[in-house]
């Protein structure tokens, strides 16, 4: 089975590799010629764990392919996967831009059957006006070439995603015909031979769930953030309660953990654009708004807690002046150099605005903090660099090797014993016996 996916950015690379990995002819494509040119040489531009080697080996078996032309390939595939980005526009709603780019050129080559598929995210209604520019390119061609388009939403974590595409828990397709379904049927198939977890539905219910699964796990984030900081307030734990509700089965225990905020490419985009298609509907996601309100909030609780523990400096419009604060992880999950509407950056913009020295550490993401924020920040070689005179402690992301630091190492370098903890890593009562001035959330 041959097929090509247009886009090759964190899902069309993750995709492609993976496709070719259960022997899938696959043909990546993208119109940036450096990054096809970058791996080409080999060169991944995105940090996934595992996914250097699963390229590497398909390339070499003849496998995968890169390119920056769809029509290489197009005479020769029965899917074109479309998995180019959807930013979010000034407003908040996805830019579709890209998406019907892809649809046009499409349009413009095709010259048998064979189905456009979505994997972007992209508002409920996007096949419709992806459909609408393909019959208009080919009614200015003069054909009348059979064509279909179909919707397979991803649902990969960053930091997991080779093992998420390879077993999934389900595979969302919308489709419009018994043709097309057998199609995606036949590509998925070797991957859920056990248990064929597919779950055929119409385009608009699949674009849907893809928005309603974000929008749901960046809800019970917010939920349990603001659960945390009226812990805070009363003198609860939020380990305790987290606990307590977790074992309901009606809950469950995932995606109960308060922190900083959630960040990434998907929640913060995801239920901005959900609360503009509703807009554009007529109708008001109110407990969204909730879930963003709570969450841009949230990204501030670092530097609120580090100004309660850090006595002011004689100016007030910058209260940190002469401190210095390290920060340990940049990216906004562990396993992942993404550092797209991270806490960490944040939390920086903070300090630095309030007068601190700020310096930080992450095992990968230093690069793209570089790439961002330039020299503004202070770049250690590692997490014991970063320590070195310190007032305080801020942890954002829980990266394993923050897990287990050496107490007696922090206690000689760092020039204050406070620890900020985002994510609450740490046990207070061993912390607090080692000498350290201890705070986290909800706790």
């Amino acid at each position: 089975m041959n097929i090509a996916i247009v886009g090759t950015g964190y899902v069309g690379l993750v995709s492609g590799a993976c496709f070719a990995e259960m022997g899938i002819d696959v043909t990546c494509v993208d119109i940036d010629s450096r990054k096809i040119d970058a791996l080409l040489r080999g060169d991944i531009p995105i940090y996934e764990p595992g996914l250097d080697d699963i390229v590497k080996r398909n390339v070499e078996a003849g496998r995968l392919h890169f390119t920056t032309d769809l029509t290489d390939c197009l005479d020769d595939v029965e899917l074109v996967f479309s998995a180019v980005g959807t930013p979010p526009d000034e407003d908040g709603s996805a830019d579709l831009s890209y998406v019907l780019d892809v649809a046009r050129t499409f349009g413009r080559n095709i010259k048998k059957y064979t189905i456009l598929v979505t994997k972007s995210t992209v508002p409920v209604g996007t096949a419709a006006l992806v459909k609408q520019a393909i019959r208009e390119e080919l009614e200015a061609r003069g054909e009348d070439i059979e064509f279909e388009v179909a919707s397979n939403p991803e649902f990969l974590k960053e930091g997991a995603a080779i093992k998420d595409f390879m077993s999934p828990d389900r595979v969302v397709v919308g489709v419009e015909s018994e043709r097309a379904q057998k199609v995606m049927t036949k590509l998925y198939r070797p991957f859920l031979t056990n248990n064929f977890r597919v779950y055929f539905m119409d385009i608009p219910s699949a674009e849907m769930t893809k928005y309603a699964a974000n929008a749901m796990l960046a809800t019970r984030i917010s939920f349990m953030n603001d659960i945390a900081n009226l812990c805070d307030i009363v003198g609860a734990n939020v380990d305790h309660v987290r606990r307590g509700i977790g074992t309901d089965v009606r809950i469950g225990k995932k995606f109960l953990y308060p922190g900083c905020g959630y960040g990434g490419s998907c929640f913060p985009k995801d239920v901005k654009a959900l609360i503009k298609t509703a807009e554009k509907n007529g109708y008001d996601m109110r407990v969204l708004r909730a879930v963003e309100e709570v969450n841009q909030a949230q990204k501030s609780i670092l530097y609120r807690k580090l100004l309660t523990l850090l006595p002011p400096g004689d100016d007030s419009s910058r209260p940190l002046a002469g401190r210095t604060v390290a920060v340990w992880g940049l990216a906004f999950k562990p396993e992942t150099d993404d550092m797209r509407e991270a806490p960490s950056l944040v939390l920086i913009s903070e300090l630095l605005k309030a007068g601190a020295t700020v310096k930080v550490y992450d095992p990968v993401a230093i690069p793209e903090c570089r790439r961002r924020i330039a020299d503004s920040v202070i770049y250690a070689k590692d997490m014991y660099e970063a320590l070195v005179d310190a007032d305080a402690l801020a942890l954002v992301t829980e990266w394993k090797v923050f897990r287990v630091p050496s107490w007696d190492v922090m206690r000689r370098i760092m020039k204050g014993l406070i620890i900020v903890d985002g994510r609450n890593i740490y046990d207070r009562e061993e912390v607090t016996a080692e000498g350290f001035t201890y705070t986290a959330i909800g706790k």
